[in-house]
């Protein structure tokens, strides 16, 4: 292909991808922006902030502070419940009291109001060993996706660093969040992104409708 021709390819493709109106164009520009994303800006972010995830969408509501569906919060059900954080501790606070996180610990912690599903948590990968209590982190359990809970409790055995962590909606821990060794942390949040993580949630489903159809 001489010069001339393969400008004319270049014009016509850089035509199609930006200026064409046409369904093609657009299913084109998805593919593009996902590719991009995925394989450049994501790992350059990670590499960046130092962890293989860099950007997570919340998906469940675990770390919420206001009633779930069922009016219920942190194992209870409680009347004329404001959803702010005196109303939360006045619900939540005596579990943390009985594991030695007091109220004033607690309204030092970063994302002391917790957050809500659909919101993007970008992480930073810190070495396990800074982390401190009531930081916010990812890790993996025996579940599908990764686990995005505040750290409670911080022990070391023979020189091995264990994290406790709790999600602020929970009633208790689970017996996956009891030792959290260091193989099993992913990186901490350091920057919430309201609503943006519901792009990723919506767009799972729909993957997931289209291939169960």
């Amino acid at each position: 292909m001489d010069k001339k021709k393969f400008k004319g390819v270049l014009r016509k493709t850089w035509h199609f991808i930006w200026e064409d109106e046409s369904i093609w164009s657009w299913l084109v520009n998805i593919v593009l922006a996902f590719v991009i994303i995925k394989f450049i800006v994501y790992p350059g972010l990670g590499f960046a902030l130092s962890t293989s995830h860099p950007i997570v969408a919340v998906v469940s509501g675990s770390m919420e502070h206001g009633l779930d569906s069922n009016n219920i919060v942190c194992g209870n059900e409680p009347l004329n419940y404001k959803s702010s954080f005196e109303g939360w501790w006045s619900v939540c606070g005596s579990w943390y009291n009985n594991n030695n996180v007091s109220k004033d610990d607690f309204k030092g912690f970063p994302f002391r109001n917790g957050f809500n599903t659909g919101d993007i948590m970008v992480l930073y990968g810190s070495k396990v060993k800074d982390i401190e209590v009531g930081q916010i982190i990812v890790f993996t359990a025996n579940r599908p996706d990764p686990i995005i809970h505040r750290v409670v409790k911080k022990s070391e055995v023979d020189g091995v660093v264990y994290l406790k962590t709790k999600g602020d909606h929970n009633d208790q821990s689970y017996f996956f969040e009891q030792s959290i060794p260091e193989d099993k942390y992913i990186g901490k949040a350091v920057v919430r992104i309201p609503l943006l993580g519901y792009i990723k949630i919506w767009f799972v489903k729909l993957i997931s409708f289209v291939i169960a159809f």
